[in-house]
C-alpha cells in the first residue's frame, strides 16, 4: 500500500532535493579571509553540492548559500566540489558576493 501512495503522491513524502536540511558544515575552511563551509545534502541517492561563504563585513555577519547541480556518489568529492567552488566564488566575486 505504502508503494501506491508513494506513486500517486500521498503518505506525505517529498522530494528530498527540494530543500536541504540544516546540519552542521561537513568541513570548513578559511580563504583569502572568507569562511567556506562545505554542507552537501543527499538528494536522490546522490549528494549535492552545496555550501555557504560567509565574513565579518563591518561588525555584521554576512553569509553567501550557494546550491550547484553537481552530484556526486561519494560525500567526500562533495565535500571537496563545495569548497572548490566556494573558493572560485570568492576569487571571482570578493565581497561583492553579499550585493
Amino acid at each position: 500500500m505504502s508503494f501506491l501512495k508513494k506513486l500517486f503522491g500521498g503518505g506525505g513524502g517529498g522530494n528530498e532535493a527540494a530543500e536541504p536540511k540544516s546540519a552542521a558544515p561537513a568541513k570548513q575552511i578559511e580563504h583569502k579571509g572568507f569562511l567556506i563551509s562545505a554542507t552537501p545534502y543527499k538528494a536522490d541517492g546522490q549528494y549535492q553540492t552545496c555550501g555557504v561563504v560567509s565574513k565579518e563585513v563591518d561588525g555584521v555577519m554576512k553569509e553567501h548559500k550557494f546550491i550547484r547541480a553537481d552530484r556526486f556518489a561519494g560525500l567526500d568529492d562533495a565535500i571537496d566540489i563545495s569548497i572548490k567552488k566556494g573558493m572560485q566564488l570568492i576569487d571571482e566575486q570578493g565581497e561583492r558576493i553579499f550585493g
